[in-house]
């Protein structure tokens, strides 16, 4: 995987007629926006889950090819915050709609266009950056989907939006969405290396790679009250020992987290063990520590210590 390093970098000269630009993607929370992300840039940058509101940070993926570079903005589901993580998720995705030059809306195309979608749209129509509406999830379509098709078509063509279906899962559709995406860009610069695949450091895709696992492996048990921080990493010719802390709110989730004689806490850090090898291409020995920071998505301070601030543009 390439990220961005700490010191400068040389970014080329485009050549004439090449286009580029910001394309944030944006919808409800567990609608794909992650798997879309990481299949259009050929990498694994985002972490997936079945557990709704994974995405916390706002993650750059770059997809660049010899004509254009797209940076998607993967940002957080938009929902309804129930406590100040939740407010200060809300308030960077909504951030984001203005910060690029095109929108790619994201619903669920294998249900019809729902409430948490209309409130979507009431924000994006308050915008002025143009938004192009995909229909994720082709794949698990029923048979006849002309009238879930139309729900989302009424929207689209009473906005002026034009729309289109896809599959993340499958790439069913990728081409035709990546080709209506690059259409729509300005011509400009390289804004990254044309070798770079995303502009976060190493260290903080693994600390998602190591949430992630912890949300698949222990589901609704410990669904978001888990903040990871990547306490020290040591690299070495032989190997790389990265010691990280699982930071929980309560002590009966340190103890599911830890699970019965260790186990439970075993198997996350086996499965993101093997992720952080892929993402470094090298051997890992992997420190997991469980630690008790009661309300931390209550307080704006702790949410700042831990990495979640409000976003600045």
């Amino acid at each position: 995987m390439t990220s961005l390093p700490a010191d400068l970098i040389t970014v080329p000269q485009a050549p004439p007629g090449f286009k580029s630009g910001f394309v944030a993607i944006v919808g409800r929370p567990n609608v794909g926006k992650s798997t879309l992300m990481n299949t259009l840039v050929g990498q694994k940058i985002a972490i997936t889950s079945p557990v709704a509101q994974t995405t916390r940070n706002r993650l750059r993926g770059i997809l660049t090819t010899d004509q254009q570079q797209i940076i998607f903005v993967d940002t957080p589901g938009i929902h309804k915050p129930h406590h100040e993580l939740g407010r200060v998720l809300v308030q960077n995705a909504r951030a984001a709609i203005d910060a690029v030059d095109l929108i790619l809306f994201v619903v669920d195309g294998s249900v019809e266009l729902g409430g948490g979608d209309r409130f979507i749209v009431e924000l994006l129509k308050k915008s002025k950056t143009p938004v192009l509406l995909g229909l994720n999830k082709a794949d698990q379509q029923p048979e006849e989907a002309e009238a879930m098709d139309r729900t989302y078509a009424d929207v689209a063509d009473a906005e002026g939006w034009a729309w289109g279906k896809f599959s993340a899962l499958t790439g069913e559709g990728l081409t035709e969405l990546q080709g209506e995406l690059g259409d729509r860009l300005e011509p400009g610069p390289y804004y990254y290396p044309p070798d770079l695949v995303t502009d976060q450091p190493e260290r903080f895709i693994m600390g998602e790679l190591i949430r992630e696992q912890l949300l698949l492996l222990t589901r609704q048990e410990v669904p978001h009250s888990v903040a990871i921080t990547i306490d020290r990493v040591e690299e070495s010719p032989e190997i790389t020992r990265v010691h990280a802390a699982i930071n929980v709110e309560r002590g009966s989730q340190k103890g599911i987290v830890i699970g019965k004689n260790g186990a439970m806490l075993k198997a996350i850090g086996t499965a993101a063990r093997e992720q952080i090898q892929k993402l470094i291409a090298g051997p890992v020995y992997l420190d997991l520590f469980v630690r008790v920071q009661p309300k931390w998505r209550q307080s704006r301070l702790r949410l700042a210590e831990l990495g979640y601030r409000v976003e600045q543009d």
